[in-house]
């Protein structure tokens, strides 16, 4: 058993989640494999809480408790960073690095040695690019910056929300490449390109001739989009030669438009070919922020109200 108050502090009288950090790892290693709720319980019953902290939510809205949100960030954290990986959906097995930090530093392994690890700088270089994007570049450092308190809010929901969108990659990463086709071809047909009486087609794998998914935008097909989907790592960045190939496919159906969607990254030179041939290109910081918008592989967890002064009222 841990003593719960010995850990890094929160609110609410409970361990914050990078308190929990070494006691979700000190779980992972007493056996090979785990399911999320187990790993969630099985921290929670290290830490012997007594029931009314174990029971503590944030609101009687909240489905989960404020321990059990607060394992579930350390754990994400911790895939992140490499210490976790989870070989499918809802499963999770410690690597070799998390095994290694483990033994090193117990329940005293810290945030700040997760965050060092070379997998956690990658995904914090994207949450850079997104920021960046956004025109919120120092949305994770608001707290220091005179701004309007309306742009801090909204900067606070972005740098969040870049967060979900840059574990989202990671999950689909994860995910196998034709559920990767599904996914794109949904994702798509939530955007419209199905139109009111169209219909969608993910290809047979062994027979897809380099096109993947196709939309039909009315019933007799004369307006359709073919798809090129790629489930790659950040590190595997789409060259020239993946367009020429898909451009090929799209002059054997005789097709105009044609989308390329990667979970990686795109070279210039796959760019500049792609401007060329009309191919729209979808990478993955882009993929990851139309699915946050058209709601595709998440949901939303709150809907709050911002609320100002009816100065009509008043007069």
């Amino acid at each position: 058993m841990i003593n719960y108050a010995e850990l890094k502090q929160g609110n609410h009288g409970l361990p914050s989640w990078d308190g929990l950090l070494g006691p979700v790892m000190l779980s992972a290693s007493t056996k090979e494999q785990w399911n999320r709720q187990e790993l969630v319980a099985a921290t929670v019953s290290l830490l012997n809480l007594p029931e009314e902290l174990y029971q503590k939510k944030l609101s009687p809205e909240h489905k989960t408790s404020i321990i059990e949100d607060r394992i579930s960030w350390a754990m994400s954290e911790l895939v992140i960073g490499g210490l976790l990986q989870r070989p499918r959906r809802a499963v999770y097995r410690m690597t070799k690095l998390g095994r290694n930090l483990v033994e090193e530093y117990g329940v005293k392994l810290t945030s700040k040695k997760v965050h060092e690890q070379p997998l956690y700088q990658t995904h914090e270089k994207e949450l850079a690019q997104r920021s960046r994007e956004d025109g919120f570049s120092n949305a994770q450092d608001l707290g220091t910056i005179d701004i309007d308190e309306l742009d801090q809010i909204r900067g606070q929901i972005i740098a969040y929300n870049n967060r979900i969108a840059t574990e989202l990659i990671e999950r689909i990463r994860e995910s196998e490449p034709v559920f990767f086709e599904h996914l794109v071809a949904d994702l798509l047909t939530k955007m419209g390109y199905q139109g009111q009486n169209g219909s969608t087609i993910v290809t047979p794998q062994s027979n897809d001739g380099g096109i993947d998914a196709i939309i039909n935008q009315d019933p007799l097909g004369t307006s359709t989009v073919y798809l090129q989907a790629k489930r790659y790592q950040a590190s595997n960045i789409v060259q020239r030669p993946a367009i020429d190939t898909f451009y090929g496919a799209l002059s054997r159906v005789h097709a105009d438009r044609g989308v390329f969607i990667t979970t990686s990254s795109f070279s210039k030179s796959a760019q500049e070919t792609a401007k060329g041939f009309s191919i729209v290109l979808i990478d993955g910081i882009r993929l990851s922020g139309l699915m946050l918008k058209y709601h595709v592989g998440v949901q939303v967890r709150y809907h709050d109200e911002l609320l100002k002064l009816d100065e009509d009222y008043f007069e």
